[in-house]
């Protein structure tokens, strides 16, 4: 709202030179950076409030779970109230309502992407977290409801994407290059003439939307997997959204993106804003969330945020990139998905089911074979630090 109240007094200020004050708020870069500082200081300056209207309405997690080694994990940490996703969800989206120019496509379709998955996970939360109340059984939703619901946002946002996610440069629509499967290591534009390169594969409307569905419910439910020690998911997806600052700056300049062979995705900038204040709404609810956390996030955060980076990955036409950087938050889904599959054929097999890991998702295997929460964490992190690095340097290799 203020870079489009600047947009409407532009002349005002240049006639009466005053534009000279405001001018930095033109530069992309500074309005991102004015995000994420926003946003860290919502969700540090409104924790304190939040998590005691948490308490108040008890909305903490009762420690219930399936395995007996996660029970006694969350019994210590029953009383922490959870939903904490909602300062999060907040902050992002103040900071990119303000700072942002939501006249683009890609910023309001980002924005009820946010909404979306938040809406999605604060009612997974809240039937959790008040089944004792309620005198109901029923912990949430369903896995099949959620899946839904993901599974219908990616079809939604891939359809607007292609359709109207791109709009006009310079007087020049140049949506072929922005629905070009962007394969490792490929060019997308030819070194000597810099147009399109030859033997690249254009998507089509019903492919594009089948492949937003799985990057955005796969990283939605990786996120909300991974979710399960103080300061890991937040602090992971604070690296991430880091590098989704420098991926979306890249991508919405010509001269950038020819530069770096990656596709040019015109106005794809703007979502630099919002990915920096992703990065700060993380690293401010790490103020809160670091051992011992006095607030999670829950399916409210976490789900929004794998949905958020699963979103950009997909405008910016970067997903191999980005589920490389998010590679710790794959292998935790995997993890599950191994333990549940192997265990259910073994039982089938031999009438008892075996395990290949002590506990999944893997960090809690880490924790039950030794290493301490923290060293959990933090190590964790510094992985994804490194896949990080390994995905921007791709770039170059091309």
């Amino acid at each position: 709202m203020i870079y489009i109240l600047l947009d409407i007094l532009r002349s005002w200020l240049v006639d009466h030179k005053l534009y000279v004050y405001f001018r930095v708020l033109d530069e992309i870069q500074f309005r991102t950076l004015m995000a994420a500082g926003l946003s860290f200081a919502i969700v540090v300056l409104m924790g304190k409030p939040v998590i005691r209207m948490l308490i108040r309405l008890r909305i903490g997690d009762a420690g219930e779970t399936d395995a007996a080694l996660l029970r006694e994990h969350a019994a210590t940490k029953a009383n922490v109230p959870t939903m904490g996703g909602i300062l999060i969800c907040g902050a992002i989206f103040v900071s990119t309502m303000l700072l942002a120019d939501i006249r683009v496509n890609v910023v309001y379709l980002g924005l009820f992407t946010l909404l979306w998955m938040a809406a999605v996970g604060g009612a997974d939360d809240y039937l959790k977290l008040t089944a004792a109340s309620r005198g109901s059984g029923r912990q949430g939703l369903y896995s099949w409801e959620k899946l839904v619901f993901q599974l219908g946002l990616g079809l939604i946002v891939g359809f607007f994407v292609y359709r109207y996610g791109v709009q006009m440069s310079d007087g020049v629509q140049v949506d072929s290059i922005a629905h070009v499967l962007n394969l490792p290591f490929q060019r997308t534009y030819d070194p000597t003439t810099k147009f399109a390169a030859d033997g690249l594969i254009y998507l089509g409307l019903p492919v594009f939307m089948i492949l937003s569905m799985l990057v955005v419910a796969g990283l939605s439910n990786a996120v909300n997997i991974t979710d399960g020690m103080d300061g890991l998911a937040a602090g992971i997806s604070g690296v991430v959204c880091f590098a989704l600052i420098l991926l979306t700056l890249v991508a919405g300049q010509l001269s950038s993106s020819q530069y770096l062979y990656v596709p040019y995705v015109p106005m794809a900038d703007e979502l630099a804003v919002m990915a920096g204040a992703m990065f700060g709404a993380c690293l401010g609810f790490l103020w809160w969330n670091c051992k011992p956390a006095q607030v999670f996030m829950g399916d409210t955060g976490s789900l929004a945020l794998g949905g958020m980076i699963g979103y950009i990955a997909i405008v910016i036409r970067q997903e191999f990139v980005v589920l490389l950087m998010c590679g710790v938050f794959l292998f935790e889904i995997l993890s599950v998905v191994l333990q549940v599959g192997w265990f259910k054929y073994t039982r089938i097999k031999t009438g008892t089911g075996r395990r290949i890991f002590r506990i999944a998702p893997y960090h809690h295997h880490l924790h039950q074979g030794g290493w301490a929460e923290n060293q959990v964490v933090v190590r964790l992190w510094l992985i994804t630090i490194l896949l990080v690095v390994v995905a921007m340097a791709s770039l170059k290799l091309r």
